[in-house]
This record gives structure tokens, C-alpha cells and sequence, in this order.
């Protein structure tokens, strides 16, 4: 089916995501040269990017709670995402550390909603099908890759400052597209789906959060030291933009195809296959990274070591987390990989950078990938066992 012929709604995904991870692909690589620019240190310049991550930990939660119970999740999407808009104006105005302090708290409190609501309002209009998932959720892929590079020269040519200005664009189109988003319909439910808190106390459910935890906590290596240890190994920075691009365009090209690949393979081979791959790919990069063929391979596993995993992540949540408990499902799994395990793995291997260097760092997040597929297999085991007791 071509894009044109997409319904509105779907297209109005596309867009929000294009969007959004469009902003992220803006912030995540360019704030930080922003505050430098207007004379922030270094070391107040870590607290302002931890803001991030540290309220991804509770911000989820709690928009997923409010979506959840008021059964209006476009409004909660759209008034977070105006309010991200508004706050983020004032990145504009911001000159010491305490203003951009206050901007940073603000949006990322309101921003935190954004992906999780969005996620599970689509998930509830495709009814449990996730057949185009992927087609959807490539296009979040895809405005990243386009903001690093496009945004990324145009701050080369015009200079850092104009980095607010690209964002708060990107946000306010995050928001134009939430307002072409209609609320589901509201849908009986005739089987019982429990609480949240009861399905937080099933051990397979643990199981999941514990190996979706490692795995996040694992890419933090990625996240945090892969630029710098290839920059220590001498590759220019041209070389370095590429890497990240050619991960990125690996993973667009699964979730273009992700629909035949889960129907021939099954969610629990994949959750595996991509667990255990993600250990490979932090050896190669820790052993190997001096060899570029090794390197360009490393980077192609990211279709599997994001791409698979995020998707079998969220079909695996499905079983739990659907009808009215959809958005705070996906918040807990924002606030427990990303919140949780981000923070865990950025401070765990920073510790380990300084003391240990570049290849325990990359060990270390392999041993975590293995820990990650134990703990899946244990709750895919679990799991089978709970249903054959019903």
C-alpha cells in the first residue's frame, strides 16, 4: 500500500514520529555544543543532559496513567506536546545555567509523553494487528537520520545557535500532526486485563522489564562512548556520522520488512536471536573496532539489536498491556529500559571508561546482551507455563 493511499490516521503516525524522533535526532547530538556555545561548563552541561534521561524514569508513568484513565489519549498527546512547544520557546531566551535548567526540566516533563501515548494509541487503532507496524515506526527512524544530517550541515554553515530554532520547528510538527489524530473508539471490554500493579508481581513480567533493563543499560555503550572511542582510534568525525547512519538506515530497512520476518520467525526466536546478536556486535566493537569491514558490520546489527528488539518488545507487551492499561505499558517500558537502564548504563560505564578503558566497557555490555537473553528465555518459559495453568 503507498503512503498516499495510507488512511489519515496512519499517515498522522508517520508524521508525529517523523517528527519527534526528527527533534531527538536534533537534541541529542547538537544540544550540548548549544550550551557550550553560551559558555556552560562541562560538568553543568552533564547535569542539564541528565535531565533527560532521568525523567524519562517518571514522566511516562504518569502521562501514561492520566491517558490511560481518562481514555483520552490524543488530548494528552496534544496538550503535552503543545506544552513541550512552549516550554522549549524558551530555550530561545535561556543564557545562565539555571534558566536552561528550568527549560530542560520543563520539556523534558512534558516531552516524556510523547512517544509512549503516541505508541499506544496506534497500537489500540491497529487492534492487536501489528502487521504495519513497522511501516509505520520507520518514519521516527527516518526523521532522525534526516535531522543528524541536514541539521547537522546546517549548523556547520549558519553556526549552533540556530539549533533551538530547528527543534522547536520539529516539536510544533510533532504537534500539528497529533492535532489530525482522531480518539479511538471506545471499546467494551468483556475479558478481564487486570492491573497494572497485579501484572507488575508475575515473574514473567519481571523477566521482561529485567531483560529489556540490560539491553537498554547495555546500549548505553553505544549511546554515550561509541563516537568517542572511534574518535581515540583515529577515524574522522566524516567517518564517524556515517557509522551512525549507516545503523540507522539498517534498522529502517527492517522495520520495512519486519511483518514477513516476525510471521516466519516468531517473536521469541527474534527477542533471542537479537539479545544474543547484540553481545556479538559489543565484542566486535570492543575487539575489533580497529578493522572498518568489522566495524561496518557491527553497525548493520543494529537492525537487530534496536530495530528487532524494540519491535518484539512491544509485541511481547501486548500480552499483557493492552485495552485500558496500552499507554501505561509503554511508559513502563520507557521509565524501565530507557529511564532505569539509560541512567544505570551511562553511570555504570563511566566508571568502567575511567578505570578500565574502551574494551571492558564494550565487554561488559556484552555480558549484559547474554544476561538480557537469559532473562528473556526464562520469562517466554514462564510465561508458556502460566498460560498452560488457565
Amino acid at each position: 500500500m503507498a503512503f498516499s493511499d495510507w488512511p489519515k490516521q496512519w499517515r498522522a503516525f508517520a508524521l508525529f514520529f517523523f517528527a519527534y524522533y526528527g527533534y531527538i535526532g536534533i537534541l541529542s547530538p547538537y544540544v550540548s555544543l548549544f550550551f557550550a556555545g553560551k559558555g556552560i561548563p562541562a560538568a553543568q552541561i552533564g547535569v542539564l543532559m541528565s535531565l533527560t534521561q532521568g525523567m524519562r524514569i517518571f514522566g511516562p508513568n504518569l502521562w501514561g496513567w492520566i491517558a490511560d484513565r481518562s481514555q483520552k489519549r490524543v488530548f494528552v498527546l496534544r496538550m503535552t506536546a503543545l506544552a513541550a512547544v512552549a516550554s522549549f520557546a524558551g530555550m530561545l531566551y535561556g543564557q545562565t545555567f539555571m534558566e536552561f535548567f528550568v527549560v530542560m526540566l520543563l520539556v523534558n516533563a512534558f516531552a516524556s509523553a510523547l512517544a509512549p501515548v503516541a505508541e499506544a494509541h496506534m497500537l489500540t487503532e491497529m487492534r492487536g494487528d501489528l502487521t504495519h507496524y513497522g511501516k509505520l515506526r520507520l518514519w521516527g527512524s527516518v526523521g532522525f537520520i534526516v535531522s543528524v544530517l541536514v541539521v547537522g550541515s546546517l549548523l556547520d554553515w549558519k553556526g549552533v545557535h540556530l539549533m533551538p530554532w530547528a527543534a522547536l520547528a520539529l516539536l510544533a510538527l510533532a504537534f500539528f500532526s497529533s492535532c489530525r489524530m482522531q480518539e479511538a473508539a471506545q471499546v467494551q471490554i468483556v475479558h478481564k486485563v487486570g492491573s497494572a500493579r497485579s501484572l507488575l508481581k508475575r515473574r514473567e513480567v519481571l523477566a521482561f522489564f529485567s531483560s529489556t533493563f540490560l539491553m537498554i543499560a547495555a546500549h548505553s555503550a553505544l549511546y554515550v562512548f561509541y563516537s568517542l572511542y572511534l574518535a581515540q582510534l583515529g577515524y574522522s568525525k566524516t567517518v564517524i556520522g556515517l557509522m551512525w547512519s549507516l545503523g540507522v538506515v539498517a534498522e529502517i530497512v527492517f522495520f520495512y520488512y519486519q511483518a514477513p520476518i516476525f510471521r516466519k520467525f516468531g517473536i521469541r526466536k527474534l527477542m533471542i536471536a537479537c539479545l544474543l546478536l547484540a553481545a556479538v556486535r559489543f565484542f566486535m566493537i570492543g575487539f575489533g573496532a580497529q578493522s572498518l569491514a568489522l566495524l561496518l558490520i557491527a553497525q548493520v546489527l543494529h537492525a537487530a539489536t534496536f530495530g528487532v528488539h524494540h519491535s518484539a518488545s512491544i509485541a511481547s507487551l501486548q500480552r499483557w498491556f493492552h485495552g485500558p492499561l496500552q499507554a501505561r505499558g509503554q511508559a513502563l517500558f520507557i521509565s524501565v529500559s530507557y529511564g532505569l537502564g539509560g541512567t544505570f548504563g551511562g553511570l555504570f560505564f563511566s566508571i568502567v571508561w575511567d578505570k578500565f578503558g574502551p574494551q571492558a566497557v564494550y565487554s561488559s555490555a556484552a555480558l549484559m546482551a547474554i544476561g538480557g537473553a537469559i532473562a528473556a528465555q526464562c520469562c517466554y518459559r514462564w510465561q508458556t507455563t502460566s498460560e498452560e495453568r488457565i
